[in-house]
């Protein structure tokens, strides 16, 4: 039986469903148990609207992670086992009727696409009850029903419930999932965001999808220029959107930095206008690579965490955000203390990493302690709460040490220094980076394990 129409009652709405195309899914699948592999990346058993069907969907994921046949006798016994159907019988009939009953096996993906249409359209329903509930008792601002909203909406989008509970044959399923694709012929699609420095990379496994990376520094050692160096990186060499949010510079400002390091022309030229020919060349042929990755920038003052989100949602295969820098950031609300109110920053990001599924580098500066002590900096020197150390999974350091302080002047060969201070996924380790101010560019060097 199927529901095609969406009569509205006073009890609310009829929920759309397919029953048929949810036994055609099953019942291909016991009679040709590879169709599996078709709709594990299409469907879940939370999607079936008719419960024994995502149990019995179930059950034939924990039989295809146990490396055991799926067939009529494997799925019956699971199916008992398990106390699906209440009558035995009953069981035995329901399995034997869908798998002779399925019209073709070859269109499997296509049941389970109507499937996942249906579960789709009944998440909308739902949201939109609640974001109607919401807004009729009016007990938040109009801004965070929105964001609230909007919220909801990106859930269905990205195939993400925030309610939900995963049971953990499920998530093994997901996991399974992932370590074959790691180990497949795309696996470059699955791994880390690359971000150009190698040793980094390897320490880190790159940039992965979820994680808060901190990069912390005294001002002038470079943090902006290697947030800028990483995020070029990643437009320049996986298939992703990054958006870049400087509190701090002006989007010109930024692109003259991105223009100068990969380019290779002075970065003082752009500010006296002293170019030569060859360096017109040289930046014709790069704007030509650079207007290619989907590098986005934005230089809005005081943005807050909810628009910055806002903005995230809205781009097309985001794969990493970097922000320039958090106290120059404020909170959605007042606080007793600017401590209160950093805590409730970082804490947000966190939480939209785990959102937006993607990673956030977030630009941070050091305490005044550390400055005047001019010695390498430590996670208690990360400025006004110890939130920010508590909500990372990665802390990193720029850090110039004194000799190289004292060289003003040599801006070409210095030498700073990369702490991998906290690493919640490994090792932490320390890496020499070569600095030339004059492009404004990072670059890898030799590794050094004790430094």
């Amino acid at each position: 039986m199927e529901s095609t129409a969406f009569p509205f009652e006073e009890s609310g709405v009829n929920l759309p469903y397919s029953l048929t195309s949810e036994q055609a899914v099953i019942g291909a699948i016991i009679m040709d148990s590879s169709v599996l592999y078709d709709v594990t990346g299409i469907i879940n058993s939370e999607h079936f609207y008719y419960r024994p069907n995502g149990e019995i969907f179930k059950e034939m994921e924990i039989l295809f992670a146990a490396g055991k046949p799926i067939d009529y006798v494997t799925v019956l016994d699971a199916v008992s086992t398990a106390n699906i159907f209440d009558n035995e019988d009953y069981a035995k009939d329901y399995l034997y009727n869908i798998a002779s009953s399925v019209p073709a096996i070859s269109n499997v993906p296509e049941y389970a696409r109507i499937v996942y249409d249906k579960y789709l359209l009944r998440s909308l329903i739902n949201a939109s009850r609640e974001i109607m509930q919401n807004s009729s008792e009016a007990q938040q601002s109009a801004v965070s029903l929105l964001d609230y909203a909007e919220q909801k909406i990106y859930e269905i989008r990205s195939g993400r419930d925030a309610s939900q509970l995963y049971k953990i044959d499920a998530v093994i399923m997901e996991t399974l999932d992932r370590l074959n694709r790691l180990t497949g012929p795309d696996r470059e699609k699955y791994l880390g965001l690359p971000t150009g420095f190698r040793h980094l990379d390897k320490i880190l496994t790159g940039l992965n999808k979820g994680d808060l990376i901190i990069l912390a520094a005294r001002p002038g050692v470079g943090k902006t220029s290697l947030a800028l160096n990483i995020a070029t990186n990643v437009a320049k060499y996986r298939d992703c959107s990054v958006a870049f949010f400087s509190l701090e510079m002006t989007r010109n400002q930024l692109a003259e930095r991105i223009l100068s390091s990969e380019a290779k022309v002075e970065s003082r030229f752009f500010r006296t206008g002293e170019m030569q020919s060859n360096d017109w060349i040289k930046i014709a042929q790069t704007v030509d690579v650079l207007v290619k990755p989907n590098l986005f920038l934005d230089d809005t003052s005081g943005i807050s965490t909810a628009e910055i989100k806002a903005k995230c949602r809205r781009l097309n295969n985001l794969g990493l955000i970097i922000v320039d820098y958090l106290q120059l950031m404020g909170g959605n609300r007042r606080y007793e203390s600017r401590v209160q109110e950093i805590s409730d920053i970082t804490r947000a990001f966190k939480i939209m990493g785990k959102e937006l599924n993607v990673p956030i580098l977030l630009l941070s500066q050091l305490s005044r302690s550390n400055e005047k002590q001019a010695r390498r900096p430590m996670l208690s020197d990360l400025r006004d709460s110890g939130s920010i150390e508590q909500d990372s999974d990665i802390v990193l350091f720029l850090h110039r040490e004194d000799k190289d302080a004292e060289q003003e002047d040599d801006e070409i060969n210095r030498e700073i220094l990369l702490m991998v201070s906290k690493n919640r996924h490994g090792e932490t380790r320390n890496i020499r980076l070569h600095w030339d101010g004059r492009f404004t560019q990072f670059t890898s060097m030799e590794y050094v394990q004790d430094v």
